[in-house]
Order: structure tokens, then sequence, then C-alpha cells
């Protein structure tokens, strides 16, 4: 790919010469090396075979996953409903088996009362032993009162002991049906877990390709911004070498009155000048001439190239395209709002073929309405914190969808409402469609599906080989310093980016717990797990994160609080500011 030519004006001579005969055609300027044809820079969507691959088999394996996971969680209930019937079978027997041994007890205490003093209680041993006739009787009627009761104690034990046998069996064939239902259950999930691993081969193959591919627009794209960089150096060491001194916004606002000293006006496709830009006349090109506020904010968004987008942040480690451009323009003395709908309502507009380097460029659709803003750089590329490249990027700048150029250095209009998302529509910041906390629909970005997000996608978050999005890396990170700010150590994390293969391991391992393996947050790489006293409810970490974590754009999911269900303190959610 090859760097562009210098900025050069594209407009008939007929409409400069109308302002000043002298003036020249082209104009040589700041130039961009060629942007990425990728609609959101190096990290959106590849056009490859190997990623449609390897979404029509995730799309595959996720239907059949999920189609068994009814099976699976009714095989879990009818398991616990078993186990739960052997156990209260076992419980009977015990309580028989009890029963039963308190009757042996009485046979036993009867057993040695009859053999008391030497020998068996007869009428015969009574008679011998001498005993008054009143003695005698009372002694026989007393022997037969302890008969009957011994036999109404033995028959009770035995019926007792058959009732116990019969509980036994009844214990035993629970059990059994128990142990078979739950051998069933194993079975399939190990058939899950083998289905799931078959074709995770094949996802890791398409994954690696589709992650080469992204490496190497990566690469492609930190050479873009480099020589967009190098290109805008050379521009601004061209005007040094043509002596020009860059003059004030507020002295190129009417060229028709008059310019500085050498300086010619720049023409418009409505006729007549530019406002807000000149050209120094010289051959074979005239040099564009640029208000200093625009050169030192198009040279302070270049500073920020390579930086994670992240939105609700305004630097100096990431920034959102708003902040982007508030940030740029306030090192240039020129306070503007700092977020896209700001901008829009009071950036003063221009027409689109008069975009010149610095002009705001805002991107949208009539269905989504106003999505995006960056620092034009010529006609065919901006530089923007860009949510679907994840980064500070220079990137193609899509004419069919640019609502309006406007031109910071003119000053501001009366504000005008920015056009919003159409009825039932989402809204879009940044180039990315965002999505509300309570959205439970997929929340894939960059077209990749759940779990098989190219490595080179990812951001790290400064903890061992932990990852996320990078905007949701980017937020994690600033949360953590202030964690640490407030308690010494930053914040303590388990998990973070689970990948397919991990969600299936998971799902082996607690299918009735575990997500069903591509639709985890943890495969977006939007969701964490921490720990550090974080992972306890009430907590001092734990009521920092509450009263916290949404102002750095993450949340604790409603489903994880107590008493809904699933208490889970330890897992947090990327939702955005």
């Amino acid at each position: 790919m090859l760097p562009r030519s210098r900025w050069r004006a594209r407009r008939p001579s007929v409409l400069l010469t109308a302002v000043v005969a002298a003036a020249v055609v082209t104009l040589a300027g700041p130039a961009a090396a060629a942007p990425s044809d990728q609609p959101g820079g190096t990290s959106g969507v590849l056009d490859s075979e190997a990623l449609d691959e390897l979404q029509r088999r995730a799309a595959e394996v996720q239907a059949d996953l999920l189609a068994r996971q009814g099976e699976v969680v009714a095989a879990q209930e009818a398991l616990a409903a078993a186990r739960d019937d052997a156990a209260e079978a076992e419980a009977v027997v015990a309580d028989v088996e009890g029963e039963l041994a308190g009757h042996q007890q009485v046979v036993a205490e009867y057993a040695s009362a009859v053999y008391r003093d030497g020998g068996a209680l007869t009428p015969l041993t009574l008679l011998l032993s001498g005993a008054e006739p009143g003695e005698f009787i009372a002694a026989m009627g007393y022997l037969d009162a302890v008969d009957a009761h011994a036999a109404e104690v033995v028959a009770a034990a035995e019926q007792q002991r058959r009732a116990a046998v019969a509980e036994r069996d009844r214990a035993a064939a629970a059990l059994a049906q128990a142990q078979a239902r739950a051998d069933q259950v194993a079975a399939e999930v190990r058939a899950l877990e083998d289905a799931a691993a078959a074709v995770t081969s094949e996802l890791d193959a398409a994954l690696g390709e589709v992650d080469r591919q992204l490496a190497q627009l990566q690469a492609e794209q930190v050479r873009v911004n480099d020589q967009t960089a190098g290109n805008w150096r050379a521009y601004l060491d061209e005007l040094v070498a043509a002596g020009v001194a860059p003059p004030p916004a507020a002295e190129l606002l009417d060229p028709v009155a008059g310019l500085p000293g050498g300086l010619v006006p720049v023409g418009s496709i409505a006729g007549g000048a530019q406002p807000g830009a000149a050209q120094l006349p010289r051959q074979p090109t005239s040099l564009l001439v640029l208000p200093r506020e625009v050169l030192t904010a198009v040279t302070t968004a270049m500073d920020q190239l390579g930086l994670p987008y992240a939105p609700g942040t305004a630097g100096p480690e990431s920034y959102d395209c708003g902040s982007l451009v508030h940030s740029a323009y306030r090192a240039a003395g020129v306070e503007l709002p700092a977020d896209q709908a700001g901008l829009f309502a009071t950036t003063r507009p221009i027409a689109p073929e008069d975009v010149l380097p610095g002009d705001l460029v805002f991107l949208g659709t009539p269905e989504g309405g106003l999505g995006h803003v960056g620092l034009a750089l010529d006609t065919h590329s901006m530089l923007a914190a860009d949510a679907r490249a994840g980064a500070v990027v220079v990137r193609s700048l899509p004419m069919d969808q640019v609502l309006v150029i406007g031109r910071p250095s003119l000053g501001q209009r009366p504000p005008e409402p920015a056009p919003g998302p159409a009825a039932g529509a989402l809204g879009v910041e940044c180039g990315n469609t965002v999505y509300p906390p309570s959205y439970d629909g997929a929340r894939s970005w960059g077209g990749y599906p759940n779990g098989l997000i190219p490595p080179s996608a990812l951001c790290g978050i400064g903890a061992a080989a932990h990852a996320l999005r990078c905007d949701a890396a980017a937020a994690y990170r600033a949360m953590s310093a202030a964690f640490a700010a407030a308690f010494g150590t930053p914040i303590c994390i388990t998990d973070s980016y689970r990948t397919y293969a991990g969600q299936v391991r998971l799902y082996g391992q607690k299918p009735a717990l575990a997500a069903v393996p591509g639709t985890s947050n943890h495969g977006w790489g939007l969701a964490v797990d921490l720990c550090g006293g974080i992972e306890r409810f009430g907590t001092a970490q734990y009521q920092w994160m509450i009263a916290n974590a949404g102002r750095f754009g993450w949340l604790h999911p409603t489903w994880a609080d107590p008493g809904n269900g699933r208490e889970e303190p330890w897992h947090w959610e990327y939702a955005g500011t």
C-alpha cells in the first residue's frame, strides 16, 4: 500500500480565480497514508473465508449445545430427586432399625428377669419355694402377665423386622435407580463435551487463521498511523521551510476582507473563498496554510495514535471519540464540548466538499442517528478514537455516512440537536452500537463469535495474562487504579476473557451452573471474576465496587445480587458508559 500524495484541493480553477486571479489550482498540504478499508479500522469485521467458516461452525455448535442444555438440566433435576428419595429411604431404614433395637432390648430385659435367681421362673419352682398360698397365687398371676407381654413384644419385634427388610429393599431399588440415572446424566454430559471438543480444534484452526490476518492488518494499521504522523510532521516542516508563521484563526475568518501578507484565499465548492484557511502561492503547487489552533489540535491528536479507545474516558491513557476531539482542541486553546452530540450541536458546518485537515467529521445513519466524530485529514481519511478498532487510529472516511462536516476555527453556532436513533433502534457511539445494560441479546463485536475472539483483538489489563475487549480493558485499568488508591493494591482478579474451549471445560465440570459454551459474557471479553474481598457481599472492597464501578462502566448484574438465585458477588460485567 503506497502513501497518498500530499493533500491537494480538487476544485476547478474557476472557483479559485473568482477570488484571486493569481491563485493556483492545487494545494500541497498534509497527507494521510491510505487508511484500512475496514469500516472501523483494522479490528473491525474481517472479510475472510476463514472468518465465515468460523462463524458458521460456531453457530452450528451453539445450536446443538442449546438444544442439549434442556436435556442435561432435566437429567440433573431427575438425579437430584432420585437422590432425595434414596436418602429418605435410608432414613426410614435407620428409624426402623432403631425401633427394632428398642424392642430387642425389652426382650433381653425380660429374658434376664425370668432367669434371675438361678433359673427360669415356673409354677413348679414357685411350689418348691414353699411360699404361702397367697404369695403363690399372686406370683402365678404375675407370671401370666409377663408371658403375655413377652408375646406381644416378640410379635411387634418380628413385624418391625419384616417392615425394615421391606424398606431396605425399597431403598436399595431407589439407590439403584438413582445410580442408573446418574450414569445416564454422566453419559449425556460426556457426549456434550465430546461434541464440543470435536469442533474445538476446527474452531481453533479457523481462529488462528483469522488472528494471523488480524495481526497483519494491525501491523498495517501501525504503519498507516506512523506514516500519516510522518507526513503531518513533514507538512509542518514545510511550513517552517517556507517561512510561514501559522496565523491565529481570527486572521483567516474573512479571506475577502484580507489575509496576512503573502497569503491568498482557498476556493470553496460553492464559489468564493473558504473562511478559516489560506494558501501560500508558489510553483508547482500552493502550500495550504491552516490556523495555528488547527495545527496544534491535529498535532495533539496525532500524538495519541495507538492509545486505547474507552467510552467515558478523556486521557491520558485512553479516549472516546468526543473526548479526543475536545482534548486536541483544548490543547490549542479552543473549548469544545466533550461528547459527539455536544460537538455536533455547536460546531459550525461547512460544505463536505470543502473538507480540510482538522475539520470535524460527524458520521451516522438514518436509523442510528449520529454515531461518530473525528478529525478529517483529507477527503478519504480521518483520525478518531474508534470503538470498532478499539484505539485511536487513522481510518477511512466513508463519505456516504457523513451527516455534517464542521470547522471549529469558525466559532460555534447556536445549538442544534444531534439526530438520535429511530424508534426502536439502538444508538451508536464512536462507531459502535451501544446496548443497554439489561440487553439480553448477543453482544458480539467486531464480527467474532463468543469465545472465539482473536487474541490480537483483545487488550491486556495489566494483571498476568488477563485480557478483555480493549475498551473494557482500558476502563478496568482505570477502575483498578482508583481501587488501589483506596486500598493500596490493585483489584484482585481470577478470571477475565474465557475462550470457547475454556467454556467447554467449565461446562463439563459444572453443567448445571456454567453458561452454555458460546453464551458467557466472559466469552465477549466483557466480564471478570474478582477476589481480594470483592468476592464476599458486604465487605469494604465489595461496597467500594458497588459505589464506584459504575463510574467506569462496570456493573454487578442483578441475577448475581443477593436473593436472586445465583449469588455471585465476584462476577462483574462491563456495559460501557
